[in-house]
């Protein structure tokens, strides 16, 4: 049997499920936003900020999920949860004292009237421990359940 390109892909359990369980972390803040706010925005998709990180859930399922497949002493395993590390350390770090720094320059900014920019800084950028504990938790969840 000859299998195409998008079947392999389609078939890549170590693809699918890391960008499912993306999708289930995006899909969680969308329908948080319209049960608490009453509001259906769909931006809740592609932003970044919130509860669970999506950017920890992704790797973290990455990691996971070639442990499963490759054990959890090869290198592959190591080499993406390394990765996942720094995406996790990124995203309750830098990215969150970059959102604390846009709070405060937002501030600055709308309390003098000699400079007014055009619209705020984004300021829900990264993410508190929790959120990306949250987020790992929920990678780990998705690669055991669906692998």
């Amino acid at each position: 049997m000859n299998v195409t390109f998008f079947e392999e892909i389609i078939n890549n359990k170590a693809l699918i499920l890391p960008v499912f369980s993306w999708f289930l972390a995006q899909f969680y803040k969308f329908l948080h936003c319209l049960v608490v706010n009453k509001k259906i925005d769909f931006m809740k998709f592609v932003s970044s900020g919130g509860m669970p990180s999506s950017h920890s859930a992704i790797s973290v399922c990455l990691a996971t999920m070639m442990g499963l497949q490759y054990g959890f002493g090869s290198g592959i395993f190591a080499f993406a949860a390394v990765f996942s590390f720094i995406v996790m350390a990124d995203a309750a770090g830098v990215r969150r004292a970059a959102g604390k720094q846009a709070a405060l320059l937002n501030k600055l900014a709308n309390a003098t009237k000699q400079f007014r920019p055009e619209k705020d800084l984004k300021e829900l950028l990264g993410h508190t421990p929790v959120e990306v504990f949250a987020g790992a938790a929920l990678g780990i969840l998705v690669a055991l359940v669906f692998a």
